[in-house]
């Protein structure tokens, strides 16, 4: 893998996760309840403090679960909820461990098709369906994994020209065009609920 990232919107971070296939998905992961640049800096700050320059599954999957915690909590925290998210990358590596001889990138080296890349990364831990779909159009569109029918997997996500997710983000302009389509969805989610019902 050999990508320009620009998710975390710092170049060490970013370096990482262009680089690195288990620094892609665990920042996917952190991606949530947190604003995105925060959760894609996430795998550069665990892995200084691994003391390595990459993140190592099945290092990560045989640490001690409480020194786990500990890490990410350490400040700067790696997330608002640093005790389970560090529960949910353990589960995420041991996962890849287990089921992929630790080997991230193999969950879509060799896939035929879209269909079969989103059910393997829905079949990850803390992957749900959205996660699933975002990742996969976040591969197909910024690191060159397009297997056939990859956009139609990915949902509205695979879409062209759209600045839906993280897999839409180059830099800080598309950053703030995805942080605007969010909070217009928010929005409409929010009014939909106050709105009194029709009789």
């Amino acid at each position: 893998m050999d990508a320009t990232i620009h998710l975390a919107q710092q170049p060490e971070a970013d370096e990482l996760l262009g680089r690195s296939p288990l620094a892609a998905l665990v920042g996917m992961l952190l991606d949530q309840q947190i604003p995105m640049e925060w959760a894609f800096t996430g795998p550069f700050t665990i892995a200084q403090r691994l003391g390595a320059d990459d993140l190592d599954a099945a290092q990560i999957a045989a640490y001690d679960p409480d020194a786990f915690g500990e890490l990410l909590r350490q400040k700067p925290a790696v997330h608002r909820y640093p005790a389970s998210m560090a529960k949910r990358v353990q589960e995420l590596c041991r996962f890849l461990v287990d089921e992929y001889d630790g080997d991230a990138s193999a969950v879509w080296r060799d896939v035929r098709s879209g269909d079969e890349l989103l059910t393997r990364l829905k079949a990850l831990p803390g992957y749900g369906e959205q996660k699933a779909q975002i990742f996969l159009a976040l591969l197909g569109k910024q690191y060159g994994v397009t297997p056939e029918g990859w956009r139609e997997a990915a949902g509205a996500y695979g879409e062209r020209d759209s600045y839906r997710s993280a897999a839409d983000i180059t830099g800080p302009d598309s950053l703030a065009r995805v942080r605007a389509y969010k909070q217009e969805k928010k929005a409409a989610a929010k009014a939909k609920k106050t709105a009194p019902e029709k009789p």
